[in-house]
């Protein structure tokens, strides 16, 4: 009997598959890059973004796979439980190391929408640019992804 994958697996499948159903909306070939995770994320976000600039509403499967994976690579490299970033309606996660909420609106929040979220998540857009545009909500004294957006820099 075949063991059965793991949660990690099935999000990567998931996300090929957005990926992949992006590509084809934008009339392109199917992703032939390389298969790790952290690559796909980045791939599937900017065909999304791609596909906005085209002027075409993107699939909505790859904006929730690219949301959810960025906000989980974001809450993996910022640990802790002192902010939670909100993007509606695909997904919320706590980050930052600080002090620690359990019941009803954490001391910090940070809210935007999808696009703009992936905007900053690839670095298209700068939080100062975002927060200025008012396409960003950030209250608390820890409301400030500068330092940890982009998720991938430019080497």
């Amino acid at each position: 009997m075949p063991a059965k994958p793991s949660a990690a697996q099935r999000r990567h499948a998931a996300l090929r598959a957005a990926l992949d159903a992006q590509l084809a909306a934008l009339g392109e070939d199917a992703y032939d890059g390389p298969d790790r995770p952290a690559l796909v994320l980045a791939a599937c976000s900017e065909a999304v973004l791609r596909a906005r600039d085209a002027g075409l509403t993107p699939e909505r499967f790859a904006v929730r796979a690219a949301v959810r994976g960025t906000l989980a690579e974001l809450a993996e490299r910022a640990p802790g439980h002192s902010l939670e970033v909100r993007v509606p309606p695909f997904g919320a996660v706590q980050v930052i190391e600080g002090p620690r909420h359990t019941r009803g609106t954490p001391p910090g929040v940070v809210e935007t929408d999808s696009l703009t979220w992936l905007d900053l998540a690839l670095g298209r857009t700068t939080w100062e640019e975002a927060v200025a545009a008012h396409t960003v909500s950030a209250s608390g004294s820890r409301a400030d992804l500068a330092a940890l957006l982009p998720l991938w820099r430019e080497a």
